[in-house]
């Protein structure tokens, strides 16, 4: 081989090693922490860190009671064969949730020893948590909606929601664990199965219930008026079935005692209105104004999501011919953008509701935590600004009792949410 070939193969390798080198830092800062390409790496790092994680908390936390033993009192009832709503009841106070919660807890009566098993009920709410981090981040994934170092905010960080499943175990998560398997589903395309798992979350906790508005939307702008009516029918049909044994001995406490939407919380439980006197929290014109508000907002929104899931129907039409026509050419089909466009009216109906709740507890801050980096990267604020507010939501959701600063500062987040949502709606989907 000549002199001046050697040399030139000599330095194309210092070239391609150099290249290689560069290659792996831009990975490890860029892409690892910025570009979409590693969502997946990221997701993959955090949740084997959160398996080490909760089970260290499980056997380094202590356990506080507030709800479980309460839990399993009331459907111990249920096993010893009462099945009238009336006479269902905890330490405390009675029965006040769909049957879907009975069926649950009941199952988890008998792994767990009656209820007195408190470890392996433990980690056994680790592996609801575990399910619910694995099907949001598939959300994450399908949408790529946030750079890969979010995710860290989703689970790492949040103190409050390690302690809402691990250390609580409250039925509101797992309720959003059959939730976040419905919007999988209805990503998927597989309409009757996100039904079914949509309304076995409302069966459990009827929060679930204000991502409704955004969900009939969808219905009908992807299925029309009869597919609609059907899979109203199905959620429907699942929520008698499950009732039935108790519909046939009391329905009319069935449905006063599960569906109780007239329900008032006490004012010392309360996260989100602390900043007010109570007797203006309790009163009933209180609760009006603050439903009105919601519905005003609903409607506010409405014409949006209206055109965002028209054309996430168009777009899932069209998808299938798309995936067959770059499966030949061997290239994949980037369908993020018809993720977004269902997400962000159900993400964002769901958010509505909470901003408008009457009062909302510790454990509530489930009902939308996972969502909160999906709704703040919908608008054109800076990554850091977003950040902070993260960083301000979870401070508010860990002062305990809650204080007339950190409530009112909650609401305040709250209130910029809503505005950068209602203020760029038409930007929310572009990113």
């Amino acid at each position: 081989m000549a002199r001046g070939q050697l040399t030139t193969l000599q330095l194309m390798k210092k070239t391609l090693q150099r290249y290689a080198v560069d290659s792996f830092k831009g990975f490890s800062i860029k892409r690892l922490l910025f570009d979409h390409s590693g969502l997946g790496f990221m997701a993959s790092a955090l949740f084997l860190c959160e398996i080490v994680l909760n089970v260290a908390i499980v056997n380094l936390v202590n356990y506080t009671e507030i709800d479980w033993k309460a839990y399993m009192q009331e459907v111990e009832g249920v096993v010893n064969g009462t099945y009238d709503y009336y006479q269902l009841k905890g330490d405390t106070g009675p029965l006040v949730y769909p049957a879907g919660f009975v069926y649950i807890f009941t199952i988890l009566y008998y792994l767990t020893d009656h209820g007195k098993n408190i470890q392996m009920a433990q980690y056994i709410f680790a592996g609801f948590y575990l399910l619910v981090l694995l099907l949001v981040f598939r959300i994450y994934m399908k949408t790529k909606k946030v750079p890969p170092y979010v995710l860290a905010f989703l689970c790492c960080t949040s103190y409050r929601i390690h302690s809402v499943f691990l250390l609580r175990m409250f039925n509101d998560p797992v309720a959003m664990m059959f939730l976040y398997a419905a919007l999988n589903l209805f990503l998927d395309s597989y309409w009757t199965a996100g039904s079914l798992f949509y309304s076995f979350a409302v069966s459990i906790k009827m929060n679930i219930l204000l991502f409704a508005p955004a969900l009939l939307l969808a219905y009908l702008t992807s299925l029309g008026l009869q597919g609609t009516v059907i899979q109203l029918a199905v959620c429907a049909s699942l929520q008698v079935v499950l009732a039935l044994p108790f519909i046939l001995t009391n329905p009319v406490a069935y449905l006063m005692r599960a569906f109780d939407f007239g329900r008032v919380f006490l004012f010392e439980w309360t996260v989100n209105w602390r900043f007010l006197p109570e007797w203006l929290f309790v009163n009933r014109n209180f609760h009006i104004l603050l439903l009105v508000i919601h519905a005003i907002l609903l409607l506010a929104f409405y014409s949006y999501w209206k055109v965002c899931l028209q054309s996430f129907a168009r777009m899932k039409h069209v998808e299938k011919d798309l995936k067959v026509q770059m499966k030949k050419s061997k290239n994949k089909v980037d369908m993020s953008v018809t993720a977004r466009l269902f997400l962000l009216p159900l993400f964002t109906a769901n958010f509505i509701g909470i901003a408008c709740s009457r009062s909302l507890h510790y454990q509530f801050y489930v009902w939308y935590s996972h969502s909160l980096p999906y709704l703040l990267w919908s608008v054109p604020f800076s990554s850091t600004f977003r950040l902070c507010i993260l960083g301000i939501l979870e401070l508010c959701w860990n002062v305990f009792p809650s204080t007339n600063l950190s409530s009112a500062v909650l609401q305040i987040c709250h209130l910029v949410i809503l505005y950068g949502l209602y203020n760029n709606r038409e930007m929310a989907t572009k990113k």
